[in-house]
């Protein structure tokens, strides 16, 4: 059977619910696929996500502990936050790793654009390698308690194999890394850093 990519859905109505300066959440009135009438409830990200796995010169990652609010439990994650649309989103990276890790690099590569839980939001990911670090003060906002920690980039692979970092961003990209090292799409001294 050939695969159809359109709409299927039809909205009747929209009407807002909720916004504040990160999400706006609004429900459609619908017919579904089949015809039936029904609701969709979308949640509109105000801004981009981004995420960076940084290696530093000794092939370690830097991951960030905070305890996150929604899911009431701490969490061990890469370097990620937001950024304004409209905005490169390298540069929402680079203030993000300054902001919670105090780290600069010289060298970054764009690894992975994901959509985020997108049967209810349309929140985009834009994830990067980072390499070249140097290290300096971190800065986090007001929000953040934030612990580091700098561990080899097997053993931050291998935590998200335990599943002791479930962040979905952090376990794409390290997933996404690692295969890009195996496959041989880095460069090579940065598969060495990655591969050991």
């Amino acid at each position: 059977m050939p695969h159809k990519t359109g709409n299927p859905w039809t909205v009747l109505t929209t009407k807002p619910i909720y916004e504040n300066p990160w999400m706006r959440v609004v429900e459609h009135d619908v017919l579904t696929p089949l015809g039936n009438p029904g609701i969709y409830g979308v949640m509109h990200a105000q801004n981009l996500a981004t995420g960076v796995v940084p290696i530093d010169d000794q092939g370690r990652v830097t991951l960030v502990g905070q305890y996150r609010f929604p899911l009431e439990q701490y969490s061990w994650e890469i370097p990620e936050g937001g950024g304004k649309k409209g905005v490169d989103p390298v540069e929402s990276a680079r203030r993000e790793l300054l902001e919670e890790t105090g780290q600069t690099a010289r060298h970054w590569l764009p690894i992975l654009t994901m959509h985020l839980s997108n049967s209810i939001t349309d929140e985009t990911a834009h994830c990067f390698l980072a390499w070249g670090i140097d290290q300096g003060q971190a800065e986090p906002e007001e929000t953040e308690v934030l612990q580091l920690r700098h561990v080899p980039f097997a053993e931050a692979y291998a935590m998200v194999k335990r599943g002791e970092i479930t962040d979905a961003i952090a376990v794409a990209c390290l997933m996404r890394v690692r295969l890009m090292a195996l496959d041989g799409d880095l460069p090579e001294d940065v598969t060495r850093l990655i591969l050991g």
